[in-house]
C-alpha cells in the first residue's frame, strides 16, 4: 500500500465515522458499520485505528485541525480585522448548525473532559488568533483600545456558549446577530469619542 492510498483510506474512514457517530451515537456505533460506510474492510480500519476510541479521537483532532486551517485562511485573506472576525464567527456558527448532532453526541456521551488536551490546545490557538485579529484592528484604528488577550477570551467564551446553546437548546443565532453583538463593542465609534 502506498502512502497516498493510505492517506485516502484514513480520510474515508474518518468521514464515514463522522456520519456513523453523528447518526447512531458513539455507544451504538461499531467499527463494522464504519468500515461498511467507508467501503473498507474491518481489518482495513484496524490498520489505521486500534479501536473505536482512537478513531473518535482522530475524528476530533481532524475536525479541529480542519477548523484551524480554515480560520487561518480566513484571517489571511480578509481585507480588514473586522472582516476577519466577522468571517471567523460566521464559520463557527455554520459549523455548529451543520454538525449539531456531533456536538450533542460529544456532550451526551463523553462530557467535556474527553479529549481535553486536544480541545485545550485548539482553543488556546484559536484565542491567540482572535487576539491577533483584535490587536491588528486596534493598530489600524478600526477597533477601540482594549486588552486584546482579555477581549479574545470574552469573544471565545461567548462563541463557545452560543455553539452550546445551538446544540443543546436549538437556539437560533445568525452570523449577523453575533457580528453585531461582538463588533459593536469593538468598532471604534469616533463620533462617540468627541
Amino acid at each position: 500500500m502506498n502512502k497516498r492510498s493510505g492517506i485516502e483510506s484514513r480520510k474515508k474512514i474518518i468521514a464515514a465515522a463522522m456520519d456513523v457517530f453523528s447518526g447512531k451515537g458513539y455507544a451504538k456505533a461499531c467499527i463494522r458499520e464504519i468500515a461498511e460506510a467507508a467501503g473498507i474492510s474491518i481489518g482495513g480500519v484496524y490498520l489505521y485505528f486500534r479501536n473505536k476510541e482512537e478513531l473518535y479521537l482522530s475524528l476530533l483532532k481532524n475536525e479541529m485541525h480542519d477548523s484551524a486551517v480554515k480560520t487561518e485562511e480566513i484571517v489571511e485573506h480578509a481585507e480588514s480585522p473586522a472582516e476577519a472576525l466577522s468571517k471567523y464567527l460566521k464559520m463557527h456558527l455554520e459549523y455548529a448548525l451543520k454538525h449539531r448532532e456531533l456536538i450533542l453526541l460529544h456532550i451526551r456521551e463523553h462530557g467535556f473532559v474527553f479529549g481535553m488536551d486536544i480541545k485545550r490546545r485548539f482553543f488556546r490557538e484559536q484565542r491567540k488568533l482572535i487576539e491577533k485579529i483584535i490587536t491588528g484592528g486596534i493598530r489600524r484604528g478600526e477597533f477601540r483600545r482594549c486588552n486584546p488577550r482579555e477581549t479574545a477570551k470574552l469573544v471565545m467564551g461567548s462563541l463557545r456558549g452560543i455553539v452550546l446553546s445551538i446544540a443543546l437548546d436549538n437556539v437560533v443565532v445568525t452570523p449577523r446577530m453575533l457580528n453585531e453583538f461582538i463588533l459593536n463593542g469593538l468598532l471604534n465609534k469616533r463620533e462617540n469619542r468627541k
